[in-house]
Formats: C-alpha cells, structure tokens, sequence
C-alpha cells in the first residue's frame, strides 16, 4: 500500500507544554495563578455573581465563602495540567476570572483551553475576548497544531461563546460524563493550525483601537473581522 505523502509531518517538531509565565495585552495580563496574589480578590469579584450562574456548568463552584475558595485555588496554583492563569484587569490591576490549558498533549500537538470561570467584572468586556486570543496565541506560536474548546451541550452561552471566536464545531459525545449528578453531553470544538492565521487576524482586528469608539463599544463584531473583504467569515 502506498503512503498518502500529503499526511506527512516531517517538517512538525512537537512543541513544549506551555509554561508558568504571564501572558500581556491590553485589556488584560494572564498571571500563573497563585492563592496568595489572586484568591482574595477573585473571590470578591466572583461574589458579585449571586445566583451562581457562573459555575453552573462547572464541576466545582459556587464557593461557600474565601476560605473554601482559597483552598480550592490552593489546590490548583500547582498543577501542570490544567494549567491555570488569573485574568487580571489591566486598568485596575485585579484578578477577575480564571482560565486554563488542559489535556496537554505535546507528542499529537494538541492542548484544550478550559475552566474559564469569568466573575461578573469580567463577562462581555475586551478583556475577556482578548484572553482567550493571548492563550491561543501563545498555544499556536509554542506548536500545537490543535486547540480544543469543549463545553456542556446544554450550555448555550459558551456554545456562542466558541462559535464567536473562531471554533469550528465538531460533534457530540453523548453521555460524556456525570457532572454534579447530572449527564453531561459535551460539544467538541478546534481550530487547527491551518486555520489560525484567519482567526488571528480577525482578533487583531477586533482588538486594533480604532475599532472601539469614545465609549468603549465595538464597532466591528468579530465575527465581521474575520471576513475577508469579499470572503467567508
């Protein structure tokens, strides 16, 4: 049987897994997270968030007060894998939400991002949409020819949240876990490599200042951004 060469990867090395470093823009720093820098705080911005809607899909959370979340960021700050930043405000220099790489496989070039619990402060703000841009950048330029976003079927706003940044959708495993005692069916979403110059782009665009006005709003969408003058989102 003959080879198909067009699979051939002889030119791919595998990356390094991501390290305990910050990641910079200009909405928001992404800090290796730490129980000493980030829980007090986070814990006071998650708090904010008093129905608990912000943990509902998430196998941990709500938090009965800051030492029970302290302990569970304690726990956390250090593991390798998932590997878990604070997302820290730029203007005011306050943690306000929480984001991870996980299931970090450099031998396929694969990484995930996830357990992205983002409090009230953080939800529908620059901040939030470049983080996720910084940690796929960073995934991308490190190697990795995979980047993952899964999420809980029934969970409608991350479902947007992965079509608005440039996931493709993959399919459903049903019955993929117990979560909180209930089923969980999981949405798989990736873009690949060859997709990212066009996702990055739309990011940059998006981001560029010129797209914001005096008050802060977009004026392109970012969907509108990835479109190619005569093309396809």
């Amino acid at each position: 049987m003959l080879v198909d060469e067009s699979i051939r990867l002889d030119a791919w090395r595998s990356p390094a897994a991501p390290g305990r470093f910050a990641l910079t823009g200009r909405f928001c720093r992404l800090e290796p997270l730490t129980a000493a820098r980030h829980a007090a705080a986070l814990h006071a911005a998650n708090s904010l968030d008093a129905d608990g809607r912000m943990w509902e899909y998430l196998a941990y959370g709500p938090f009965a007060d800051s030492t029970a979340y302290r302990a569970w960021v304690e726990g956390m700050e250090l593991s390798r894998d998932p590997l878990f930043f604070a997302i820290v405000e730029v203007a005011s220099g306050l943690p306000v939400g929480v984001a991870s790489y996980l299931r970090i496989d450099p031998p396929n070039g694969v990484i995930e991002v996830g357990h992205l619990a983002y409090s009230p402060r953080l939800q529908r703000t620059p901040a939030a949409t470049e983080a996720m841009y910084l940690m796929m950048r960073h995934a991308f330029d490190l190697g990795y020819r995979r980047y993952e976003w899964k999420c809980n079927a029934g969970n409608a706003r991350s479902r947007a949240a992965a079509a608005r940044l440039g996931f493709t959708y993959e399919g459903l495993f049903r019955q993929h876990m117990v979560v909180k005692g209930r089923n969980r069916d999981t949405a798989w979403y990736s873009i690949i490599d060859a997709e990212w110059p066009r996702v990055r782009e739309g990011f940059e665009r998006w981001l560029d200042p010129a797209n914001f006005d005096a008050a802060g709003s977009q004026r392109r969408d970012l969907a509108d951004c990835r479109r190619r003058e005569g093309g396809a989102a």
